[in-house]
């Protein structure tokens, strides 16, 4: 559909899937730490952490896409990323590279499982596919 090879994304994994978010929307990548529960949220939210003075809620993927419960492991990582001029952080199972597309195609309805709305594309490698977040769609639920 599209050659965006300039266009860097970070790709990560949760359970067997491989995902990627625009490198621009990511603030940092931190190890998995302490994180506070906020009572009567959403099943995806985990909570808050404070990050250097600042207060960062917390989702879980996993749970927004019904998976399995988090299991922490070393490789877990925390992604904060800025999105609306605020910064919010991502559970995922490990970190993998920076990345680049030969080519996104736009997503199906579902994929694996998952409304297609959570997604901007899927972009394809040699190494196989990767779907690609829609910040919109995974940060802001009513």
């Amino acid at each position: 559909m599209q050659a965006v090879d300039q266009i860097q994304y970070v790709e990560f994994g949760i359970a067997d899937e491989n995902y990627a978010i625009l490198i621009s929307d990511i603030h940092e990548i931190i190890r998995m730490q302490d994180i506070t529960e906020i009572p009567n949220s959403h099943r995806y939210v985990q909570g808050v952490i404070n990050l250097r003075g600042k207060i960062v809620p917390v989702i879980s993927l996993r749970s927004l896409f019904s998976l399995d419960p988090d299991s922490v492991t070393k490789s877990t990582r925390i992604i904060v990323v800025n999105h609306r001029e605020e910064s919010v952080g991502i559970i995922v199972d490990k970190v993998r590279k920076v990345t680049a597309f030969s080519d996104i195609q736009p997503p199906p309805e579902r994929v694996g499982g998952i409304n297609g709305a959570y997604f901007v594309g899927i972009g394809i490698t040699s190494a196989g596919l990767t779907g690609i977040l829609k910040l919109d769609e995974v940060l802001i639920r009513e």
